[in-house]
């Protein structure tokens, strides 16, 4: 198994994934994301320990973070951003965007979710792919592009306000490089052309059927490195380390940044997967097991956090 980093939790300062009513300073999320790093730290201390991707990308959360002692648990922070779908900034100020974060840490910066939907128009993706590509390549120790595959209209997307959003909701919808049907889009073969430099995100549902597929698909493509996630939440299901294990061995061939995220119902101070935690060394012990399980001697090396 070839785990190259631990990711703690995804897009922390957005309401979609961490709740500010019930933790408005963050203070809560720093004290479990310092335990988080300390935990994976002693089970597997060579394995770099991510920030989960700010979205938006912001100096003054990072700061805040720092102020807590958080970076000092962290080899690394990283950024989500969809200039061409939801940020209010234009895809050319990705390097200025990337500066912002490193004029506030000396901690390598990820980009750990990048992507553009097919929501207005395939054209559209294809040329923001290549226009992300020259941006970035050589720009972050690593870049996903997210995702490989659109998500089912059946399933719902990790959002809060959901079809309230109006379009911006509908978009999560089109993402993929390949549609609900595995069917490719045009710029499947434009991203097919910066890999190994570009890797992908892509969320793995408990018991996804999409998984094998997606492995064949990465495979064919030249895809290295991948983030997928592990679910909190679903590590309480009656059969959940099968699936997790079923996931992890699919995977065996990438080198996998496991995200850690999704507090269960009843395990938060309200019942939702973006509370805080009651407690929050409940989801540093969940990390630890996890990179227990699956972290091995860590990964290939390839993914250095410098």
């Amino acid at each position: 198994m070839t785990v190259e980093a631990a990711m703690i939790w995804n897009e922390p300062n957005n309401k979609s994934h961490w709740d500010p009513g019930i933790d408005p300073d963050w203070s809560r999320f720093g004290e479990m994301a310092k335990l988080a790093g300390q935990a994976i730290r002693a089970e597997h201390p060579g394995l770099p320990r991510v920030l989960g991707g700010m979205s938006p990308i912001d100096p003054l959360f990072v700061k805040r973070l720092a102020g807590y002692g958080v970076l000092e648990h962290m080899d690394a922070v990283a950024v989500h951003g969809f200039p061409l779908d939801w940020n209010l900034w234009q895809i050319g100020e990705w390097p200025a965007k990337i500066d912002e974060i490193r004029a506030v840490t000396d901690k390598p910066v990820w980009v750990s979710e990048v992507g553009v939907s097919t929501f207005g128009a395939d054209e559209v993706q294809v040329w923001g792919l290549e226009r992300t590509a020259a941006l970035l390549k050589g720009r972050a120790p690593r870049v996903h592009w997210y995702s490989l595959y659109d998500l089912p209209k059946t399933w719902e997307a990790t959002t809060r306000h959901r079809e309230a959003e109006g379009s911006s909701y509908y978009r999560h919808f089109a993402m993929g490089l390949l549609r609900e049907d595995g069917a490719p889009k045009p710029a499947l073969e434009e991203f097919a052309r910066h890999t190994p430099d570009l890797g992908l995100c892509q969320w793995f549902h408990y018991e996804d059927h999409r998984l094998d597929d997606a492995v064949a698909w990465m495979k064919r493509l030249g895809v290295t490195y991948l983030r997928t996630g592990l679910s909190w939440a679903d590590s309480f299901r009656p059969d959940a380390l099968r699936w997790f294990d079923r996931q992890m061995e699919a995977l065996r061939d990438f080198d996998v940044t496991v995200t850690f995220c999704f507090t269960p119902e009843h395990r938060g101070l309200a019942p939702h997967h973006t509370s805080a935690p009651q407690a929050p060394e409940e989801f540093a012990e969940f990390c630890a097991a996890m990179v227990r399980r699956y972290g091995g001697g860590g990964g290939r090396g390839s993914a250095a956090p410098a």
